[in-house]
């Protein structure tokens, strides 16, 4: 308790307080914009914090990691555009409140549902992460590959439209991963020099987000202005708060757990969250109309569910959502490796960020309440001109890297990518968790077998490996029956089409 006390107050030097309210300042403003998630406002705001000190910029970071989830929210209830995966949920019933003109009702119950959530998820993760961490020390190589290898097979299977989908976007994320000479010997470099260190994170994430984006949305851009909802004052009557308090802490209950597990992510909670409001609701009648509580409660779950994926990305190193993989690699930057011994080799700055998580969520609540309005202005903005500052900002945040001229040519190459994968379907996260975790799975497989003289047995020579392995082992066979039922009911589906057809 003394160091998360030491850390609150360092939080609240007047220093760092200015550094995570244009945090959440800018995190909000990105945030808002349409088709911008926390991990691309991370990824295009990233480049500020590369001249800040290292405790300052994690705060700031803090602050961008909550404003950008709020941001994404706020899209989805005024113009039913999530910024990610997870926010889809909050669209259903946020927008038909905003057509009823209850846009303010929705905005409110969102921003306090995140407040609540957050505040208790992230009191959750100052109790937990530190005994995870002391539990996961003794952990070997084995298990370590064994929990990565988990990690990208669940990232993949449980997002996109089909698992296939998902594999394939995680191969591509490995290959990239390849690209350099960190074994001593070159590989996917084309003989590029520049190739050698390989292609960093941050090229990846803004290429595949921002340059995606915008190409993407260029390409079916209709020439016509943004129609924007009115805001209002963000306000809610007695009968809101009674209708919202339960979902919060609901909303909260799910998503807390789902993070903190790998690959948990947002979005079962979420979807979790929404069918229990439905089941539970006196107001069946509104749902799919309007209702509050399918609001409040997958809010509530989707930033409990961003506080917990700080538990395996503090404790272990591993982040399970795309935002997660960011704020790692920023982390990283700063000489700074998260796992077992973060807490007893950096516990002054662990404790701080941690800390700064309740000042970030607070500050999120006191100023966007008021701000909504504002807010909501900026997608006023004709689409051509928006998209050219998202352009503009991540050519100078990838060029930013390593100052090569050659980083932003890879930056549109991996653009034009990003198009292909939205036109395909193919799930951006298992790529970028794939580019992440690559090398670390490598140098975990490499540690193994070097510790054993070349045993492949000594990967499930450890009890937790074991149970990993027999885990993912019946996690792929439940994959393969539910693949084979599905596509035999689909085919008893079309043979009864075709007898009532000749019929």
């Amino acid at each position: 308790m003394d160091l998360f006390l030491d850390g609150l107050m360092n939080a609240l030097t007047p220093e760092n307080l200015l550094y995570a309210v244009v945090g959440v300042l800018l995190g909000t403003a990105v945030g808002v914009l349409p088709g911008i998630g926390p991990a691309m406002t991370l990824a295009l705001l990233f480049p500020i914090t590369y001249t800040v000190p290292v405790d300052s910029a994690l705060i700031m970071f803090a602050g961008i990691y909550y404003g950008g989830m709020y941001g994404g929210s706020t899209t989805s209830i005024l113009l039913n555009t999530p910024g990610e995966s997870s926010s889809v949920v909050t669209a259903i019933e946020g927008n038909q409140m905003a057509k009823r003109g209850r846009a303010a009702q929705a905005l409110a119950t969102a921003a306090i549902g995140s407040f609540v959530a957050g505040t208790i998820a992230t009191a959750l993760l100052v109790l937990f992460a530190p005994k995870v961490s002391s539990a996961v020390v003794q952990l070997g190589a084995p298990s370590y590959f064994a929990i990565l290898l988990l990690a990208l097979v669940a990232v993949s299977a449980v997002l996109g439209s089909s698992k296939m989908r998902g594999f394939i976007a995680l191969f591509l994320g490995l290959a990239i991963a390849l690209v350099g000479t960190s074994t001593g010997q070159a590989r996917l470099t084309f003989g590029s020099p520049l190739l050698a260190d390989g292609i960093d994170v941050v090229v990846v994430a803004v290429a595949i987000f921002a340059i995606g984006e915008a190409l993407w949305v260029a390409a079916h851009l209709r020439r016509r202005p943004l129609q924007v909802i009115p805001v209002g004052r963000p306000w809610m009557d007695r009968k809101d708060w009674g209708r919202s308090w339960k979902p919060w802490l609901r909303g909260t209950a799910f998503g807390f757990p789902f993070g903190a597990l790998p690959a948990g992510g947002a979005e079962v909670p979420t979807f979790l969250s929404y069918i229990t409001e439905r089941r539970l609701t006196k107001h069946p009648e509104e749902f799919g109309k309007g209702a509050i509580e399918g609001v409040a409660g997958p809010e509530a779950a989707n930033n409990a569910s961003a506080a917990g994926t700080m538990v395996p990305l503090l404790a272990i190193g591993l982040p399970t959502t795309a935002t997660a993989a960011i704020m790692l690699n920023a982390i990283q930057s700063y000489g700074i490796q998260p796992g077992p011994q973060l807490f007893d080799n950096e516990p002054a700055l662990v404790w701080t960020l941690l800390a700064s998580l309740f000042v970030a969520n607070t500050l999120l609540l006191v100023l966007n309440l008021p701000l909504a309005p504002i807010w909501a202005k900026l997608l006023r903005v004709p689409r051509p001109y928006l998209y050219a500052g998202i352009l503009f900002f991540a050519s100078l945040g990838a060029y930013s890297v390593s100052f090569e001229p050659f980083d932003l040519a890879l930056l549109l190459v991996l653009g034009f990518l990003g198009v292909a994968m939205r036109r395909f379907g193919l799930p951006v996260l298992p790529l970028i968790v794939g580019v992440i975790l690559g090398p670390s799975l490598e140098n975990q497989l490499t540690q193994a077998l070097a510790l054993s003289g070349g045993e492949v047995s000594t990967l499930w020579s450890e009890p937790v490996a074991k149970v990993v392995y027999t885990v993912l082992v019946l996690a792929l066979v439940a994959m393969a029956v539910a693949a084979v039922r599905g596509r035999a009911a689909r085919r008893g589906a079309s043979t009864v089409e075709k007898e009532e057809v000749s019929a």
